[in-house]
């Protein structure tokens, strides 16, 4: 759009379903490059992405263009089929329902990025349930626990 000047960054968070620890080590960086393709192909800016077995997050410049769920559904999708097509997991690949979506000012971005980047270091004191429950609470984002985490039945 012609005339149309935005700095949006948003840090979202997902998890895989049941918050099962199957991302490897092995494949990871391949997964975090195939997600980056897919938010480049789609116009928006990946300005970092990691994660642990269980969950990724990823910050980015958004274009308005796009919807936010838009987006989240190629990411989500995209990556899935990727992984079950690659048989990188035993059984079916599936992220958890849903995410999180947090807005940062530009000022903010350098707290965010070295946030995200220990990631490994920060989750061997706080559990993933820990961390988006505070993620929740900080930006005073309203939720029913009972249907935050799909339970393995």
């Amino acid at each position: 759009m012609a005339n149309t000047y935005t700095q949006i960054h948003i840090h979202f968070v997902f998890a895989v379903k049941y918050r099962a620890g199957v991302i490897q080590y092995r494949w990871k960086d391949d997964l975090y490059k195939y997600i980056t393709g897919i938010v480049q192909n789609n116009h928006h800016k990946m300005l970092i992405i990691n994660g642990v077995e269980d969950h990724v997050h990823l910050l980015v410049g958004v274009r308005p263009a796009q919807s936010i769920s838009d987006l989240m559904q190629d990411v989500k999708g995209g990556s899935s089929k990727w992984i079950n097509d690659h048989q990188f997991v035993a059984g079916r690949f599936e992220w958890q329902e849903g995410y999180g979506a947090f807005s940062y000012s530009k000022s903010q971005l350098p707290t965010v990025i070295g946030y995200i980047q220990n990631q490994e270091a920060h989750h061997q004191k706080k559990t993933f349930h820990e961390e988006y429950l505070e993620l929740l609470e900080e930006f005073e984002v309203g939720y029913n626990e009972k249907y935050l985490f799909k339970e393995l039945e």
